[in-house]
């Protein structure tokens, strides 16, 4: 498949005209490869690392979920990471294409794997945008989890390094409706709250707003922004793969920009 027709195909199912108007989706760079075999490197966020990975892989497309420019630099110049990108992309012959606020809202995007990888039923948007679409997946556990088993199911099954969740006196209470929406979630309190959820896994979440989610009888999970997004590229390998790609592969230099002092 030619990397045009993986572009079409991909925008026909998560059109980049629904992305936020403060984002940036679609190409990022294009060097002249839209006639080539796609041999796509998948990853959540377009890094030199990644660059790197893929000059070594021999790959002539980053699909990254996060968007590598999202206001236009004003200048370009040496040494610094967009404009070495830039300089790499067209000496190397590597496309750089984003898919982010556009890619949050469809069936199999960000909350949606969320949601799968809890084996929530009953999904909904949190927020819906259009038919069947949204921002952000509510669902009932079936069988219903204590807070602490939900909380190292969270853990395991995210291999989250750390988990931040709001103070709770009993971690033995029964949890049955669930809220989950990938990346920086935490302006979807209140919304969430209105759903009913017992229990929110987001990330990016910051003090006041864990007492905004306690104020709203709302248990916050803040699981880390890598953790909550990263399985949906996993969930997009999986899918270009069915599209019998030339090549396709899962980034292995994608970063988790934090990490915690044990």
């Amino acid at each position: 498949m030619k990397i045009a027709d993986l572009i079409t195909w991909f925008e026909a199912w998560a059109n980049p005209a629904w992305c936020e108007s403060w984002d940036n989706c679609g190409w990022q760079i294009e060097p002249g490869v839209l006639e080539e075999k796609a041999r796509v490197l998948v990853c959540l966020t377009p890094t030199l690392a990644v660059m790197q990975e893929a000059i070594a892989l021999n790959a002539n497309l980053i699909f990254a979920h996060h968007p590598l420019i999202f206001t236009p630099p004003k200048s370009l110049r040496t040494g610094e990471a967009i404009a070495e990108m830039v300089r790499l992309s067209f000496t190397h012959n590597i496309g750089v294409y984003t898919a982010h606020t556009n890619f949050d809202q469809v069936q199999d995007g960000t909350a949606d794997v969320l949601a799968q990888i809890l084996e929530l039923k009953e999904v909904i948007p949190i927020v819906p945008t259009q038919a069947g679409l949204g921002y952000g997946r509510v669902g009932l556990l079936e069988p219903f989890l204590t807070l602490q088993e939900l909380l190292a199911t969270i853990q395991t099954r995210l291999a989250s390094p750390n988990l931040i969740f709001s103070p709770t006196t009993d971690l033995q209470q029964t949890i049955s409706r669930v809220a989950v929406l990938g990346g920086s979630g935490a302006s979807y309190i209140s919304a969430v709250a209105k759903t009913g959820a017992q229990a929110y896994l987001t990330s990016d979440c910051k003090f006041h707003q864990f007492q905004e989610s306690r104020d709203c009888s709302l248990i916050l999970i803040d699981a880390g922004h890598y953790a909550t997004e990263r399985p949906a590229c996993d969930r997009l390998v999986q899918k270009f793969q069915s599209l019998n790609l030339h090549w396709v592969q899962l980034s292995q230099k994608d970063e988790d920009f934090r990490q915690f002092f044990a």
